[in-house]
């Protein structure tokens, strides 16, 4: 499973084109579903608005959708699309509303303008790189957790948990192409004298 870009949160901008007003609004989405309800969102958020141009691209089931929402077939969903696949962003869905402004912009206009929107949308969201991870629950003696803590810088292992009890109980996240050596290094340095279970083909912002 290779690493993705998506962003952290909700965004918006907006911009004016000959008297309509476009807004683009993009949102983290995991699945088709969530993508639909987030346009379900906007499009209740503005009624009144003449369309609700959007497009959504997911991981899951590797799913990519547009709607030009009463467009010109090709001058709204697919511009937006574009734009997401140009990014290299996935778990995302862009919808672009339009308050018309009386005014038309032809095919090429409404292509720059819903284009410009969603760029604009993206550029306003903060981007992060989610990485193909393991959670793994490391359980050792007092003793060893300096040791082995010690070596977590070197593989960019992200502590999630400590808990002190009888023994030491660590969750940690590691990137999948460190697992296999960081295993080992801490086989090695604890002897043996350590537990380690594994939760493989996770999903994780390491910043």
């Amino acid at each position: 499973m290779e690493d993705y870009n998506t962003i952290r949160s909700y965004a918006e901008s907006s911009f004016i084109e000959k008297k309509s007003e476009f807004i683009g609004q993009i949102m983290p989405v995991s699945t088709a579903d969530e993508a639909v309800a987030f346009i379900n969102d906007v499009r209740a958020r503005h009624r009144k608005a003449r369309h609700n141009v959007y497009a959504y691209i997911t991981r899951d089931g590797n799913t990519s959708r547009y709607s030009d929402d009463g467009e010109p077939q090709g001058t709204g969903g697919v511009p937006v699309l574009d734009v997401l696949r140009k990014e290299g962003l996935t778990d995302i869905c862009v919808v672009v509303t339009r308050y018309f402004g009386g005014i038309l912009l032809g095919g090429g206009g409404l292509v720059r303008a819903y284009s410009h929107a969603c760029k604009l949308a993206v550029d306003a969201a903060e981007r992060m790189i989610m990485c193909s991870c393991s959670r793994l629950k490391v359980s050792c003696d007092y003793s060893l957790y300096g040791k082995i803590s010690y070596v977590f810088p070197e593989f960019e292992v992200k502590t999630i948990n400590e808990s002190f009890s009888d023994d030491v109980s660590l969750i940690l996240l590691v990137k999948s192409h460190h697992i296999s050596e960081f295993r080992q290094k801490l086989t090695d340095i604890a002897g043996g004298k350590l537990t380690i279970d594994e939760e493989s083909g996770l999903f994780e912002n390491f910043a």
